[in-house]
């Protein structure tokens, strides 16, 4: 689904116009980036859980080389599946 549908659903379902649903998406990602960034969760009920993470600094070796590789620690955005998402979707597949 590419934005412009996105938009056009969520228009429809809230009864709000195509920029009106512009700014409230714009502005959902913009307090999960910042959120985020500032190392917070953030769960959405019935969605689920936006985390971020710390992986900490390791040592790789180079498959082709061999040669050893030390990569520095970053910080990655892991997504975790509300319990009710995951049902709806375990029967949509039934």
């Amino acid at each position: 689904m590419d934005n412009k549908s996105l938009k056009k659903i969520i228009s429809d379902e809230i009864g709000k116009t195509g920029n009106e649903v512009d700014l409230l998406i714009t502005g959902l990602i913009n307090v999960i980036k910042d959120r985020c960034a500032d190392m917070d969760s953030i769960a959405v009920p019935g969605f689920g859980l936006f985390e971020p993470r710390k992986r900490l600094e390791r040592v790789n070796v180079h498959p082709s080389t061999g040669k050893r590789i030390l990569i520095p620690p970053k910080i990655t955005l892991t997504f975790k599946t509300s319990a009710v998402m995951k049902q709806r979707l375990k029967d949509t597949n039934e």
